[in-house]
């Protein structure tokens, strides 16, 4: 029986622990949140389950008094700065980490001072820390690498990820710039805070996978517009207002263009599909007809990623590093059904 304190329970943390009381195997013993309107509450039936007698707590010293935990999963902030805090009090209680964090999940190349930061605590600790997800952590990163293992040679690596927004949920829509004016939108993306997080720390996986020394990186972000009236996601959307975003990342060995990632998410997308080719010795097209649903998956890789950081060495981790984080019910040193 794995024993999770779970820190972070907005819209994700929430369905986390959804998830995860729908299998065996996994109990919850704490619970993180200082929001004021979620400190004091039960956490099941803050997620819409039954009463678990779990007291959600402002502070992890809180959850964890007189409780035993095996594991934290934090699902609280997109910015690695902001969660290294986070990730090291979790680590001085010598809980191995899985989270969501979008930066966290290849930040070498992007932030290795953070990296280095967190390493080391982990490895002081003796737990490791993995950062995942659908996208980065899986569709764009991790699943392009493994069918790479098939090829002799590789010259390029392209990903598309196109989905129709109107199903995820409100903080994600919000997040693409969903129901934006363009001026609303490019201030936003001025203030830094509208884009999909991870599509530059996916090119750098891509590349160490494949050994690939990168000279340099580009991205390029652009709103999506509406061509009519869009009603189909948490508001309605006006002809001419942004309906979600599109961006372009790219990595480049000399001049040579070796990666590009494709990302486009909008609100009444006509077709949703997760496409990876890789230019190489054979050829490879992969396509996931109707795309991953990114909030499922996302929780559900999260999930599945408790048992693999468990058995991966102290310090911080990529999908890379670790093994294969594949579905389990039952037991966690065993598979029971």
């Amino acid at each position: 029986m794995l024993r999770v304190v779970q820190m972070g329970l907005g819209p994700l943390g929430q369905k986390i622990v959804k998830y995860a009381l729908e299998r065996k195997g996994i109990v919850f013993v704490g619970a993180v949140d200082p929001a004021r309107d979620k400190v004091g509450k039960d956490l099941g039936k803050l997620c819409g389950k039954k009463a678990l007698g779990v007291i959600v707590q402002s502070d992890l010293a809180s959850a964890l008094k007189d409780q035993q935990a095996d594991v934290a999963i934090i699902t609280t902030l997109s910015s690695l700065a902001k969660v290294e805090s986070q990730i090291s009090e979790a680590a001085s209680f010598k809980l191995p980490i899985v989270s969501t964090c979008e930066e966290l999940s290849y930040p070498f190349g992007v932030q290795p001072e953070i990296s280095t930061r967190i390493h080391e605590v982990c490895k002081r600790n003796g737990v490791a820390c993995l950062g995942t997800g659908v996208n980065p952590g899986f569709l764009m990163d991790y699943l392009p690498s493994v069918l790479s293992s098939v090829c002799q040679d590789v010259q390029k690596v392209t990903v598309r990820r196109v989905q129709d927004a109107s199903s995820r949920r409100i903080p994600f829509q919000k997040k693409i710039g969903a129901g934006l004016t363009i001026e609303q939108f490019d201030a936003k993306v001025d203030e830094g805070t509208l884009r999909h997080v991870g599509l530059t720390e996916s090119i750098h996986m891509i590349a160490a996978s494949l050994n690939w020394r990168l000279d340099k990186t580009t991205e390029t972000l652009k709103p999506v517009i509406a061509k009519r009236l869009i009603s189909s996601g948490f508001a309605k959307i006006k002809k001419g207002q942004a309906c979600g975003v599109e961006q372009i990342g790219k990595g480049f060995v000399g001049t040579k263009e070796v990666i590009r990632l494709h990302f486009r998410a909008a609100v009444g997308e006509k077709r949703s599909y997760d496409t990876i080719e890789i230019t190489g010795t054979p050829n490879l097209s992969s396509t996931i007809r109707g795309g991953v649903n990114g909030d499922i998956a996302t929780c559900a890789i999260t999930l599945n990623g408790l048992r693999s950081v468990l058995k991966a060495s102290p310090g911080l981790k990529t999908m890379l590093d670790i093994p294969v984080p594949g579905f389990f019910v039952g037991d966690a040193s065993g598979l029971s059904l």
